[in-house]
């Protein structure tokens, strides 16, 4: 199965030649922080790790509360900070965490959650794509607006999966002009700046787990 969004992003980017760059998913690392798993010294390692699958590898998420919840990411390289027309992953909901619903208070746990970031001046950006246990899909929850922060959660996906891999695909500029621009289509969008991951249940002290992989930027 999978998600446009928006529905005409796939025509747009067919107009004319693409590259597509995939996103080895070894290269994710934890935010804002240096972790070498080969060096003894180096932080303990998280509840994520790089599963090899035959010819794919993919990173599997466990959290189990009371862990400290950790988000991975993995800069884009400099030629890729701008025109990204696509982008896809393959994700999948192992567990969901207890009445997660990032719309509500104090329930904001989801089994998934894969960012997009952007950066302009000192202001960072950022849209959240959920698989979430309750939460309606195509809402968005969770704004954030201040002099340093631009923030959206939009529900993807909603309650248990079949087991199988679900594929979605974006289109980062479309989506960034209708949150952050008013649906401008003209709007300048700010220097794409990379992609984030994060299982989480922390504060339905509850445990989430998923499986990503398959990210591949399309310029």
């Amino acid at each position: 199965m999978t998600t446009i969004l928006p529905i005409l992003a796939a025509a747009v980017a067919l107009a004319k030649p693409v590259r597509a760059v995939p996103v080895d998913v070894h290269s994710f690392q934890v935010l804002g922080q240096d972790y070498d798993p080969e060096n003894p010294h180096a932080p303990a390692p998280t509840y994520y790790r790089v599963i090899e699958d035959g010819p794919q590898s993919f990173i599997q998420a466990v959290y189990l509360p009371p862990k400290d919840t950790v988000t991975l990411f993995r800069p884009v390289p400099d030629d890729l900070h701008r025109g990204v027309r696509l982008m896809q992953w393959r994700w999948r909901a192992q567990v969901l965490p207890r009445k997660g619903n990032e719309c509500a208070a104090g329930l904001g746990d989801s089994a998934a959650a894969v960012y997009v970031t952007w950066k302009r001046g000192l202001r960072w950006y950022s849209l959240k794509f959920i698989w979430s246990t309750d939460a309606p899909i195509g809402a968005t929850c969770n704004k954030q607006r201040n002099p340093l922060l631009a923030s959206d959660s939009i529900v993807l996906r909603t309650g248990p999966s079949s087991g199988g891999w679900v594929e979605e695909t974006i289109d980062p500029e479309a989506l960034f002009r209708q949150h952050f621009l008013d649906g401008d289509p003209k709007g300048d969008i700010p220097e794409l700046q990379g992609i984030g991951l994060m299982s989480d249940g922390d504060q339905t002290d509850s445990m989430s787990a998923a499986d990503y992989g398959g990210f591949v930027l399309y310029k």
